[in-house]
């Protein structure tokens, strides 16, 4: 499996967490380092316009993520940015490598960051319930970390995404379990279902 399709994922998946992040980490990877070389259309990151747009989209985010509430109507607007970007930063990460066609390059970011972005989208509400919206600034500050670890790795040490991947494909589905197991009571019954002992 080439490097470069290991850092295309690794920087891909974490972008369902937080779109921006994993985009500023290699714009200025490529601007300042020679871990990763961005081709066209995909330079235009590593610009000082485009490091200035992804530094205050990402103030933005950082911000509004950990207001519960506000969080919520974020995951709404990122549902299309997040995958998108996932997608992006595949394509950029493995366009010097011909075994991998742009198109399917492009579907694989997509699914990775889509999948990654569902879980974070719909264990929140749960969290927010569950903690009265205490829990949320504390588990975007652990998703921003993973995010931007898993990005700096990716891109370092290539290999070390597969490690990292399959621990964080495992603490998805223990978190996203153990969330719905514990804050699953909590919400209100869906529309139209009866409650305990209002049954006809």
């Amino acid at each position: 499996m080439d490097t470069a399709f290991l850092t295309g994922l690794g920087l891909a998946a974490p972008a369902g967490l937080n779109a921006y992040l994993p985009l500023l980490i290699v714009a200025l990877a490529d601007r300042f380092t020679g871990l990763i070389e961005l081709d066209r259309p995909y330079h235009f990151l590593s610009s000082l316009a485009g490091i200035g747009i992804l530094i205050l989209l990402l103030t933005v985010e950082l911000v509004v993520d950990k207001i519960p509430g506000l969080d919520h109507a974020n995951d709404l607007i990122q549902s299309a940015i997040r995958p998108a970007a996932g997608a992006g930063l595949m394509m950029a990460a493995t366009s010097d490598w011909p075994a991998l066609n742009p198109v399917l390059a492009l579907l694989i970011g997509l699914v990775a960051a889509g999948v990654v972005h569902t879980a974070k989208a719909t264990t929140r509400p749960l969290i927010t319930v569950g903690t009265g919206g205490m829990g949320n600034p504390l588990v975007s500050l652990v998703e921003d970390g993973i995010a931007g670890v898993t990005a700096v790795v990716a891109l370092v040490l290539p290999l070390g995404v597969l490690v990292l991947l399959l621990v964080f494909a495992g603490f998805l589905v223990w978190s996203t379990r153990r969330v719905r197991r514990r804050f699953g009571s909590a919400l209100p019954p869906a529309p139209g279902r009866a409650g305990p002992g209002l049954h006809s």
